[in-house]
């Protein structure tokens, strides 16, 4: 009964070594894999304005009545526009975000809610998700001239009335990944991390 209480012993000594040695080699494997996934930034989807040029200049009227002035040089302030529409599902989940992030970057950024559209579906999104404090236009000649063909979209335009960075949003994540790229000044957090 001894010798086989030693066997059961050793082999079970073996056994936990191999487990340990297999649970490093898995972790090492998790760190190389975690290196390799990059965050996923806002992807863009056409070519009609790039980054680093200049965004278009218009005086619009929001559906409060509140002139707002898109583009433009703007002394220390940049301006997020943030293209959606009243059925798009993944827009009314995403509004909770952007009245967080517009809150958050109030401080150096100005957000802009735009669409085109029949005005009372806007209005009825407004109230529903609680948008009152953020201005709302509706123009179809704003989307066209930056090229907006999938929503949401946003697009940065800097302090010098130029594109900052821009793409579809989908997530916190793709939001945030517009405000990264102007900061470190690429057109995409894809090409900061190729360029690294």
């Amino acid at each position: 009964m001894t010798g086989f209480a030693l066997a059961s012993q050793i082999m079970l000594w073996i056994a936990v070594g191999v487990l340990g040695v297999l649970v490093m080699a898995l972790a090492r494997q998790v760190g190389v894999l975690h290196e390799r996934i990059a965050p996923a930034g806002a992807l863009t989807l056409h070519q009609k304005v790039s980054v680093g040029d200049k965004g278009p200049e218009m005086e619009l009227t929001a559906l409060d009545g509140q002139p707002v002035r898109i583009g433009g040089v703007r002394q220390g302030r940049s301006q997020l526009l943030f293209f959606l529409s009243p059925d798009c599902p993944i827009c009314k989940t995403l509004m909770p975000v952007l009245r967080s992030a517009a809150r958050a970057e109030a401080h150096w950024v100005d957000t802009v809610l735009a669409s085109d559209g029949e005005e009372s579906e806007h209005r009825r999104l407004v109230m529903k998700q609680d948008l009152a404090g953020i201005p709302y236009v509706l123009s179809e000649a704003l989307g066209r001239s930056l090229g907006v063909s999938k929503l949401p979209y946003a697009v940065l335009i800097d302090e010098q009335g130029k594109i900052a960075s821009l793409g579809l949003i989908n997530n916190r994540e793709h939001l945030e990944s517009l405000f990264e790229a102007k900061e470190r000044g690429v057109a995409s957090i894809q090409q900061f991390l190729a360029g690294a």
